[in-house]
């Protein structure tokens, strides 16, 4: 089976993209989503977030949320406001934030080869999280996130993509955040051909963002070949919804961590504690910091710009991500969280929020502490996982976020 390979589309019907293109499911709280569907009955948010449609205070996790989410999917598609390609196709995707222009091929890329480690991951995943996918999936028949990867940027597809979206595209839609989605389906079999065998000339894949989908959909896979006697490989189950960017187009925001309490510690016990390993200074204003090394805290209400020392700096790729140097040096010998993948106690928040969302997090009560981190770089994820290793998790935050909604893989 080749690494990617195109597939016949689930897509809004002409004319429907405005009512359906949502957010992913996983920017947007249940409260958010409510708000951001309201007086919109075909956002694809009612299939992503389908507790929005049950009483307030329903478990996004309970079995009626997915029966709920297969039922709207079902009537989507008996009105005719999603439709399926006739014929397999790949899709070009542009996405435009402000300045920033990126153009990705959305594909099906294989199980096979995620499972194989050719299409690499650099975190470890939450079970509830990636059990949650599984269910989601399950329930549809679907897949409806698209798994967000990159490559080393290639020019022969570079020049492909130039040629192929200076045609009109089939879709061109502002989202409400002012993110445009535009989208040219590829059917020409020259250009799928030489698609799929130039990206199968490709040493690997890697996954930026979406490593509970793509854990899930792996799962799935899975389950259905067990269950399927007649199983060839081929099944649409063995692959998965894919957007692949070139890493030259890529963009990384900051992904900052808020905690609910300081591990039993007082306030002066914190920032005593705190020295051993970083200088502290106060800081009048929000702290976004200019450098690796360097971390933004809020704390009581005052802002104050930490470094850490330099003997606390590692040599592996891993040890030295300004993750695993705050996780490492603070928020585990400090406040006792020892993974946070599972611990209820700390919370991410990603950089297009903004450090007001910091303050606001922990001004509220919510939380007491509040650290704000400078980017990881594209450059330090692929040598995490080109070495065979996991970042921490939720160590990057890619923007501009592809669109749910835009184009589903029926499996």
């Amino acid at each position: 089976m080749p690494l990617i390979r195109p597939f016949p589309g689930l897509r809004p019907a002409p004319g429907r993209a405005d009512d359906v293109v949502a957010p992913p499911y996983d920017v947007l709280n249940t409260e958010e989503a409510r708000e951001r569907a309201a007086g919109r009955p075909w956002s694809f948010l009612h299939i992503s977030k389908p507790e929005i449609d049950l009483p307030e205070g329903t478990d996004p996790f309970a079995a009626e949320v997915y029966a709920k989410g297969k039922e709207n999917f079902e009537r989507m598609l008996s009105e005719g406001v999603l439709v399926q390609d006739v014929l397999p196709c790949y899709y070009l995707y542009r996405l435009i934030m402000g300045e920033h222009v990126q153009t990705g091929l959305v594909a099906a890329a294989s199980v096979a080869d995620y499972d194989a480690g050719r299409i690499r991951k650099h975190e470890f995943t939450r079970p509830d999280k990636e059990d949650d996918r599984v269910r989601q999936i399950d329930s549809l028949g679907a897949q409806t996130g698209p798994v967000f990867l990159t490559y080393r940027h290639n020019e022969g597809i570079d020049d492909l993509v130039e040629r192929l979206t200076a045609a009109e595209p089939d879709m061109d839609v502002t989202a409400d955040d002012g993110i445009r989605h535009t989208l040219w389906a590829v059917s020409d079999t020259g250009a799928m051909q030489t698609i799929t065998d130039t990206f199968d000339a490709m040493e690997r894949l890697y996954v930026a963002d979406g490593h509970h989908r793509s854990a899930a959909a792996s799962r799935v896979a899975a389950k259905r070949r067990e269950a399927n006697p007649e199983h060839t490989g081929d099944e649409p189950y063995n692959f998965f919804l894919s957007v692949i960017f070139p890493d030259v187009q890529m963009q990384i925001l900051d992904y900052n961590r808020v905690v609910t309490d300081l591990g039993g510690l007082s306030e002066e016990a914190f920032m005593k504690a705190i020295a051993e390993a970083f200088t502290i200074e106060d800081s009048t204003a929000p702290v976004r910091p200019r450098e690796s090394g360097e971390f933004g805290m809020y704390l009581g209400g005052s802002w104050y710009r930490l470094k850490i020392k330099a003997e606390r700096i590692p040599e592996d790729p891993v040890g030295r991500l300004d993750v695993s140097l705050l996780q490492n040096n603070l928020i585990e010998p400090l406040l006792n969280i020892n993974d946070p993948r599972r611990d209820k106690r700390i919370d991410f928040v990603g950089g297009i929020r903004g450090l007001g969302e910091l303050e606001r997090r922990v001004d509220s009560g919510a939380m007491t502490v509040a650290f704000s981190l400078h980017p990881t770089s594209l450059e330090q994820l692929m040598a995490v996982a080109d070495a065979n290793e996991v970042m921490p998790p939720k160590s990057t935050w890619f923007e501009p976020k592809l669109a749910d909604g835009l184009v589903s893989h029926l499996i």
